[in-house]
């Protein structure tokens, strides 16, 4: 009986310390106390997210970021991330959202809550110098290949075509390698490669003359669990979709416009 008196005591004094202790709050309450959204960006993949002359990060998704703080009624905070660090900074509260080129993954999903829809897509290719004359991903095999450092398609590039990469942990590092002859090319999302390769000047002896392989969507992310937050970014990248916001930023940043977004915008732009 006293076992059980104390048993009951216990459990009661454990409930009323929890009823005692405040709810914690959803990320977007804390976003609107604090006055700023936090957005993990990137800055060193142009046209996605990439610094101008004053140093600013601009492109493609710090524009998105744009969008959601506005729609939030708060400031915009950009934080620069890359591959290797950005789900970490999402998952340590460093940021709010990331939306940093991201491909959307089953083990990423454990890790951080990647909203649907997919707001973006892409493939992987090379971009090499034409007199490497790079045709098949075969032709890679045993060859030097810059890389990225976190990004899923080295592991891939290097055991089924036998490349040996070098891995960077931006993408400054991989162009000045590239052009010091360090590697043969450089394997990476090819509309990230479409978009520097426009820059005649600086890249003209260069080209993308592999097939693209593995199309993927990107997703954005929130931290797991972050239920309200995450209905909201679908809502928001369904209006994006809908009335051609992706289409609009591809043309703004001179892309041409991707089969993935011209595809979400017919399927959502009656919806």
């Amino acid at each position: 009986m006293l076992r059980k008196i104390l048993g009951l005591t216990v459990a009661a004094g454990f409930a009323a310390t929890l009823a005692a202790a405040p709810a914690l709050a959803d990320s977007i309450d804390d976003i609107k106390a604090r006055g700023t959204l936090i957005v993990g960006v990137k800055a060193d993949y142009k046209p996605y997210g990439f610094r101008d002359p004053s140093g600013a990060i601009i492109g493609i998704e710090p524009e998105l970021a744009q969008d959601v703080a506005d729609k939030l009624g708060v400031k915009l905070e950009m934080v620069p991330v890359v591959s290797s660090n950005r789900m970490q900074f999402l998952e340590q509260g460093k940021v709010d959202l990331m939306i940093a080129t991201m491909t959307d993954r089953p083990d990423r999903r454990k890790v951080v809550q990647i909203v649907d829809p997919n707001y973006y897509s892409s493939g992987t290719n090379v971009m090499s110098q034409k007199a490497a004359g790079l045709k098949k991903w075969e032709d890679l095999k045993g060859k030097p290949v810059c890389g990225i450092q976190g990004a899923f398609y080295n592991k891939k590039t290097q055991e089924e075509f036998g490349a040996k990469i070098v891995a960077f942990k931006g993408t400054a590092e991989v162009y000045t390698a590239l052009k010091q002859g360090s590697c043969v090319g450089f394997v990476y999302d090819d509309s990230a490669l479409i978009a520097q390769l426009q820059d005649t000047a600086q890249w003209g002896d260069y080209e993308m003359g592999l097939p693209t392989i593995d199309d993927a969507p990107w997703g954005l992310a929130v931290r797991l669990g972050e239920a309200k937050f995450a209905k909201l970014m679908s809502d928001m990248i369904v209006g994006w979709h809908k009335s051609g916001r992706i289409l609009e930023l591809e043309t703004k940043n001179g892309v041409a416009n991707t089969p993935f977004a011209k595809a979400m915008h017919e399927k959502y732009k009656n919806m």
